[in-house]
C-alpha cells in the first residue's frame, strides 16, 4: 500500500505539480487548499507526511501545524513548510511550533521529492527501532 502525502496550498498549479511527482515516486496524495480542509484531511487520511503552506486564506500553516500538533491522532505526523516566505523569523517559528522541515519557494521538485523520501526513511527506522526495543524488552 503506498505511504499517503497531504498536500496543502491554495494555489492549484503548486498542488498540482507537487502531486504528480510524488505520484511519480508511488506516494498516494491528498489535497487541501486551506487551513480547515487540511485539518480535516489530516483527521481522516491520516498520512504518513504533510507538506504545508504557510499562507492559506482561512487560517495561516502555523496555526495548523500547532492544532496538529494538539492532537493525538496526528502529532507526530512530520510537516514540511512550503512557502514563499522567507527569512529567519518566519523560519524559527516554523520550526518552533514543530515543523519537521521548511522548504522556500521555488524549490527544485527534485530536492523536495528527496526531502520527503529522507523524512519518511527517518521515521520508518524509528518505527523499526522502537519495535525491536520492545521485542527486546518482553523477551527479558
Amino acid at each position: 500500500m503506498a505511504q499517503k502525502v497531504l498536500v496543502v496550498d491554495d494555489e492549484a498549479d503548486i498542488v498540482e505539480l507537487l502531486s504528480y511527482n510524488l505520484h511519480l515516486d508511488g506516494f498516494d496524495v491528498v489535497c487541501a487548499a486551506n487551513g480547515m480542509d487540511a485539518l480535516n484531511k489530516a483527521r481522516q487520511h491520516l498520512p504518513e507526511l504533510i507538506i504545508l503552506d504557510l499562507m492559506l486564506p482561512d487560517m495561516d500553516g502555523f496555526s495548523v501545524c500547532e492544532i496538529l500538533r494538539c492532537q493525538p491522532s496526528t502529532a507526530d505526523i512530520p510537516v514540511i513548510f512550503l512557502t514563499a516566505m522567507a527569512g529567519e523569523i518566519p523560519r524559527l517559528h516554523g520550526f518552533e511550533v514543530g515543523a519537521t522541515d521548511y522548504c522556500v519557494k521555488p524549490i527544485r521538485t527534485r530536492d523536495l521529492r528527496d526531502r520527503v523520501k529522507s523524512i519518511l526513511e527517518g521515521k520508518a527506522a524509528k518505527i523499526s527501532a522502537a519495535e525491536a526495543e520492545t521485542a527486546h524488552a518482553d523477551a527479558r
